[in-house]
């Protein structure tokens, strides 16, 4: 008998080349490190699956991570003193919020219904302190309308190769559903900032910031907004904007229902 051990994670992406692990095992991921803290938990090796694999400096405020285990290791587990344990052999810089106990054929990665990522900029003269971290300041400032007008193009089944890396793409579908493209002002640690908030069934590599990159030149004056159907259209990722630093994405929150 076996069941899936769930735990919910936030990071700070920084310090990591990315949530997977890499065949150059001297690269830091944060899928090593959680793999690490569960083998020394349970005293043997843990394989985990993630709901989405984010680049290298990205960070998450609710990834999603499972892992299939013996009935008998759950034995006498109570899931809060499993989050204090959890979180006392990771780095400070990962955070196991909540675990929870599922059937043994739960993935976090392929029962996943939807997946949010926000990207936050910040505009004008004056660099931000608190999230400098974690947002892509732009001196310039940014038409939100046009941006938004933009946006619309993205909304709903397409093909996405053009807002991917190349090399990713070869033998692969590159067609996404997207339900939502949203962009917002909001006021964080007391800073504004610019919040894109996108939502889909799932992802390419590098697909959320190559879209924030892509409005960002339509927010700038520098293209229209029908321009991102013509890049949607071109299926070239030389066709799209640049490709937003990875710093300002966050992902946010995954969806099971």
């Amino acid at each position: 008998m076996q069941r899936s051990l769930v735990l919910t994670l936030a990071y700070n992406g920084a310090a990591y080349a990315g949530f997977a692990k890499q065949k150059d095992e001297r690269l830091v991921t944060v899928q090593g490190e959680l793999e690490k803290a569960l083998a020394t938990y349970f005293r043997h090796p843990v394989e985990t699956v993630c709901a989405g694999r984010t680049d290298a400096g990205v960070h998450a405020l609710g990834q999603v991570v499972s892992c299939v285990l013996d009935e008998a290791e759950f034995e006498g587990v109570i899931p809060a003193h499993l989050v204090i344990s959890l979180n006392a052999l990771t780095p400070d810089d990962i955070v196991v919020k909540a675990v929870r106990f599922e059937s043994p054929d739960f993935s976090a990665r392929f029962d996943a219904m939807s997946r949010e990522y926000r990207y936050r900029i910040v505009t004008g003269p004056v660099p931000p302190l608190f999230l400098k971290d974690f947002a892509w300041w732009r001196r310039g400032e940014l038409d939100i309308d046009a941006m938004r007008e933009a946006a619309t193009h993205l909304v709903g089944e397409h093909d996405f190769k053009s807002f991917c890396k190349t090399a990713s793409a070869e033998g692969k579908t590159t067609m996404r559903y997207v339900s939502e493209v949203s962009i917002a002002h909001e006021e964080q640690m007391g800073e504004s900032c610019l919040v894109v908030k996108v939502i889909g069934n799932a992802f390419l590599h590098s697909m959320v910031r190559t879209i924030v990159g892509t409005l960002v030149q339509v927010g700038a004056g520098h293209r229209e907004p029908a321009w991102v159907a013509e890049v949607l259209g071109a299926r070239d990722r030389n066709a799209a904007g640049e490709t937003a630093p990875a710093c300002g994405l966050t992902f946010w929150h995954v969806s099971y229902e």
